[in-house]
């Protein structure tokens, strides 16, 4: 798929100004931001298919990235991670929102390709930033530094959304509470899905 790119991208990226992507954008982008899509939709700047990478933008370009719902989505989501870190600039972040494998309300959609949990993206980090738990960092040479992990909850029940939000509030005090939660309660109380920000290793 041959992007299709409505915006003078390289004024944008030679502004001067942050250079602010939202992957994944459909048609509720935020203003300032540059929105990429798959599919073709009001306000989106670049249609492109993002398991085809981000080959349009240059590296260490990007200030910020933000994709939300949209990771569990792409056939190739090692490509698209490393394509992630090989725009951000140095010191740039990348704000990611992805579903819980706990969810009840994952499985439902069938354009989902993968969940998530809370180790998702320690296999992407050095031993030393990974949580008490280890997993594996062998398999790639993607390389990235989590800033910052949380366990979203809410509910689309208004009486228990309260009560689900004290919950995470409590988990998410501690990663050792996280990973308790994890392993032992999650399938009695479901998470939402996870909020993650990262920057590039190095």
């Amino acid at each position: 798929m041959e992007p299709l790119i409505r915006i003078d991208l390289e004024k944008v990226l030679n502004s001067g100004d942050p250079v602010i992507v939202e992957l994944g954008c459909g048609p509720k982008k935020k203003p300032g931001r540059i929105g990429i899509d798959k599919v073709d939709l009001t306000n989106v700047d670049i249609v492109a298919d993002m398991d085809e990478g981000l080959s349009f933008l240059p590296d260490n370009s990007v200030d910020h990235i933000h994709c939300r719902s949209v990771l569990e989505h792409v056939a190739n989501f090692e490509n698209l991670l490393r394509e992630i870190v090989r725009v951000l600039k140095k010191n740039g972040k990348a704000h990611i929102f992805v579903p819980h494998f706990s969810n009840p309300y994952y499985y439902s959609d069938f354009t989902h390709r993968r969940p998530f949990g809370l180790y998702s993206f320690c296999y992407f980090v050095d031993h030393t930033d990974q949580l008490r738990r280890k997993v594996p960092n062998f398999y790639t040479d993607i390389r990235i530094r989590i800033i910052s992990q949380r366990l979203v909850f809410r509910s689309s029940f208004k009486i228990i959304n309260p009560v689900k939000k004290l919950f995470g509030w409590f988990l998410n005090l501690h990663t050792i509470l996280q990973e308790y939660y994890e392993e032992n309660l999650c399938y009695a109380f479901p998470c939402h899905g996870i909020e993650v920000v990262f920057c590039p290793a190095s």
